[in-house]
């Protein structure tokens, strides 16, 4: 197996006197959907904020492709194609799925040397990219608040693949959304990973994590607990694991090597 495109070793974040992540290994390689769980406190958003540039470590070190990286802020993390899909997924509602798709890169056409935003591009594009994921736009005009929690998380996605990530970070995409709509997001993951793309799955549900992970590595209180791969770990083991339920004897043998 080539090297991981991304791999962070012994990460460690202080904020004073508070340690959020206290030495979290992790790796992921491309085409993989790696999934982090762990309980509400347990350190996700810290370790992913540190992965795409928000937080700069207070330890350890990332690197990516190969080779060590030093991420000043989220655009570095952006540029070398990291891209994060947090909750809020930081749309506006009351415009068009379009203009969400291409908002802070939107496509420019020249008439009569003026520069004008292109509406026919931007909507053929996001037709085209949505109906590859799945999803049958009425049409690219609409407003994004118009569609469902899943057909958001995709348009959201479908953006990210579109400008060349190489790493999707999903922070919880499937934590506020019914079941069909979580079946939706999961097999838009599903085909991310498929493409060759690198996804790093946030989650505390372990049945959404089970049905699209390659591995799993439980976060517990900044600390991981262990790395185990599809087929080595069972739904319950995983549970118990999350909830602190098994003593490190047992998670050792459990697990298939910890990080």
């Amino acid at each position: 197996m080539s090297d991981p495109i991304i791999k962070m070793v012994d990460i460690e974040k202080h904020f004073g006197s508070v340690i959020a992540l206290a030495g979290v290994s992790f790796d992921v390689n491309a085409g993989e959907c790696h999934c982090l769980l762990g309980d509400n406190g347990a350190g996700k958003s810290t370790f992913i904020k540190t992965m795409s540039g928000v937080h700069e470590p207070s330890a350890g070190q990332i690197f990516f492709e190969g080779n060590p990286m030093h991420f000043a802020d989220p655009r570095d993390a952006i540029t070398a194609g990291i891209a994060t899909v947090y909750q809020d997924l930081a749309m506006i509602p009351l415009m068009s799925v379009s203009r969400n798709f291409f908002m802070g890169n939107e496509p420019i056409r020249k008439f009569m040397g003026l520069p004008l935003y292109d509406h026919e591009y931007a909507e053929r594009v996001t037709l085209e990219k949505m109906r590859s994921m799945g999803i049958n736009l009425r049409g690219a005009d609409q407003a994004v608040g118009t569609l469902s929690g899943g057909e958001r998380q995709t348009v959201a996605i479908a953006r990210a693949v579109h400008f060349g990530a190489k790493v999707l970070i999903l922070d919880e995409p499937t934590s506020a959304l019914g079941v069909r709509q979580t079946a939706n997001v999961l097999a838009t993951v599903d085909k991310v990973r498929k493409s060759g793309i690198a996804v790093v799955f946030i989650t505390h549900n372990v049945r959404h994590a089970l049905a699209v992970g390659d591995r799993f590595t439980v976060l517990n209180r900044g600390k991981t607990l262990g790395t185990a791969k599809r087929g080595e770990i069972s739904p319950e083991e995983l549970q118990d694991l999350m909830a602190g339920g098994m003593e490190m004897a047992t998670l050792e043998g459990s697990l298939g090597g910890t990080v």
